[in-house]
């Protein structure tokens, strides 16, 4: 399958499925109701004790006074920071639990509109999809964060051994220490990107074996790194993907900076584009959830489902007799008796 064919069928299978961008975006809107209900509230309350005056923030005279002396603003306040922070945390927690709980669903109506086309898009089928992979991908996203952060650990760590490299070449020689800088930090930005994007990959096709084999979280990345050392054009779509969904942003983006340039009118007409710009964005984001999808199946599961045993069934004498072989244009007709 080439990419083209893969991405013209991931937009097929969102377009059957254009409820999944609603359920997105639905829970989006949850997501901000949410903070305010549970961040901005305990902050504003914080504000109103802490004697800082919301109509003169512009001045910034309120929050400098209360920065002034910072351990007794601790001290007398220590409850509420930690209400506030408890919030924050909850809120941050709940948010996240929701995202999987939606994305769990996306996942599971798409991977059941691949394997069978004439499925509908039922809010039954959401849930109950839903519920099968929260589990699963709780886990998997889980294992993915552990790896992410030491990811980000060893280029720290790379990070700084390039900077004292770089500081011990200049005291040596200044072009020397100016080549070694360019080049290292050349070297750490390609390896920071094939490494980010190695683990994005690996982190969407193991949601999908996930998905298609019901598989667990380690299991699901060891056959993904598998899966992806067999098919590095996996990883090249996903590159692609991935680029193409930066240079999309980044032009809706565009676009919409000339509406903060004018005074009234932009910022009336900037609020139903940032809707329809996030919607867009919201859509292209499962297009490419539902590409990676189509890829793999066609890549991975359906080789399994299409053995010779199922090609070419066996007749009984009495089929054979009934229903004569015929002419395929190969030898032995449509069905070998060859046994």
């Amino acid at each position: 399958m080439t990419f083209i064919d893969a991405l013209r069928e991931g937009f097929r299978v969102v377009n059957r499925n254009w409820q999944l961008v609603l359920i997105q975006l639905g829970m989006v809107f949850l997501s901000t109701i949410g903070f305010f209900l549970m961040v901005g509230i305990p902050i504003a309350i914080a504000f109103i004790i802490f004697g800082i005056d919301l109509t003169e923030l512009a001045d910034m005279k309120d929050i400098f006074r209360v920065l002034k002396g910072p351990s007794a603003l601790l001290s007398k306040y220590l409850g509420l920071i930690l209400i506030i922070i408890a919030s924050f945390l909850i809120y941050v927690i709940l948010v996240a639990l929701l995202g999987i709980y939606v994305f769990g669903g996306s996942v599971g109506i798409l991977v059941q509109s691949l394997r069978d086309e004439a499925r509908k898009f039922t809010l039954r089928a959401f849930f109950d999809e839903a519920k099968r992979l929260f589990l699963r991908l709780l886990g998997f996203t889980s294992l993915v964060g552990i790896i992410l952060i030491i990811a980000a650990f060893l280029l720290g760590t790379l990070g700084g051994g390039i900077a004292i490299l770089v500081s011990f070449a200049q005291s040596q020689d200044s072009t020397l220490a100016l080549f070694f800088g360019s080049f290292f930090s050349l070297l750490l930005i390609v390896l920071a990107l094939v490494l980010i994007l190695g683990i994005l990959s690996i982190t969407l096709y193991g949601i999908a074996a996930l998905a298609f084999k019901e598989t667990g979280a380690l299991r699901a990345i060891r056959e993904t790194v598998q899966y992806l050392i067999r098919h590095p054009s996996a990883f090249w779509l996903y590159s692609v993907l991935f680029a193409g969904y930066l240079i999309t942003s980044f032009l809706l983006i565009l676009v919409g900076y000339p509406f903060t340039l004018i005074p009234i009118i932009g910022t009336i007409l900037s609020f139903p584009y940032q809707l329809i710009s996030s919607a867009f964005e919201t859509y292209l984001g499962i297009v490419i959830v539902a590409t990676v999808l189509v890829y793999y199946y066609a890549t991975e599961i359906r080789p399994e489902k299409t053995s010779p045993s199922i090609e070419k069934p066996v007749q009984s004498p009495s089929e054979r007799e009934e229903y004569p072989a015929q002419d395929t244009g190969s030898p032995g007709g449509l069905f070998r008796a060859d046994t």
